[in-house]
């Protein structure tokens, strides 16, 4: 079956990406949202950016236009009805997506391929609930999805093989590099990157090294674009704070033990850039500066 109708739901920073890289191939998107206003938020954001790559010259204001038209917006699940494949990302927990899937699965056409694009949640929880587990995998895309290469597709026992070497066809066409992976909490990524994020913290706490100092060792130690505290502070320290939990609970090993100083500043509300401070002030975004956390 040839993928060209494609449902995203949820049009925020990574389903708005999500969206705009899949109409860019040239498919035909429906993205839903749960208001009016949030559709249109997305759908604006997927402007600018093909606005920038037009002033940039890498892409025509007739291809804009064509990739606009490929982009319909909406707030009715019954409109994903004849999507060949849907990716779902939304809010990142567990009993809302299952909610979401109990609903999709009663409308989309039983040859419509799920697709998660969750960093951190179990893949074959979302697709028990559903009547299509063989047809159900993980699609994880990186922030921010038109600049980011690369793309996990995920397996679960379930997943006919089949399906699994259709999305990741699908994954290519987009331009992406597309890594197969299984569904091990964490996947590859997070399993690998976490664990370091946490460390950094934890160097942090016990007073190896100042801010500053752990960042630059490891932007100019290992030639990393940015340093872990930065990065943290860049995915936010909630979501980080979250994924931890979800792999803890999962491996049960201290590596993924959200560290108490990273569990303070969450319950203080310093989740990062988003929320203008983390481990630094972004008073003035240009110019962040390292918070005094001692």
């Amino acid at each position: 079956m040839a993928i060209e109708k494609v449902g995203v739901v949820g049009c925020g920073l990574m389903g708005s990406g999500i969206a705009q890289v899949a109409a860019q191939a040239g498919c035909q998107v429906t993205v839903r949202e749960v208001s009016s206003q949030l559709v249109e938020k997305g759908l604006q954001s997927i402007e600018k950016n093909l606005g920038r790559l037009v002033e940039k010259g890498t892409l025509t204001a007739a291809d804009r236009d064509q990739v606009r038209g490929r982009l319909h917006g909406t707030t009715n699940l019954e409109d994903l009805r004849d999507c060949d494949l849907v990716i779902e990302a939304i809010i990142e927990q567990l009993p809302e997506k299952q909610e979401f899937y109990t609903a999709l699965d009663k409308i989309c056409k039983p040859v419509t391929i799920f697709a998660s694009n969750t960093s951190s949640i179990s893949i074959t929880e979302m697709a028990v609930v559903t009547k299509r587990p063989e047809r159900f995998l993980g699609m994880h895309f990186f922030n921010p999805v038109p600049v980011m290469k690369l793309v996990e597709v995920i397996r679960t026992i379930a997943t006919d093989p089949k399906v699994f070497d259709e999305v990741v066809a699908f994954g290519a066409r987009l331009g992406k590099t597309v890594v197969r992976t299984s569904d091990r909490t964490g996947f590859i990524v997070n399993r690998l990157l976490v664990p370091y994020l946490l460390d950094a913290v934890r160097a942090l706490e016990e007073g190896v090294a100042s801010i500053e100092d752990i960042d630059n060792s490891m932007k100019l130690g290992c030639g990393h674009p940015m340093g872990p505290l930065t990065l943290l502070d860049f995915v936010g320290l909630d979501t980080t704070h979250y994924i931890a939990n979800v792999m803890f609970d999962e491996f049960k090993e201290k590596r993924f033990a959200s560290p108490p100083l990273l569990k303070r500043m969450v319950l203080a509300g310093w989740n990062g850039r988003k929320a203008g401070r983390g481990f630094y002030d972004y008073a003035d975004p240009s110019k962040p500066k390292a918070m005094n956390l001692s």
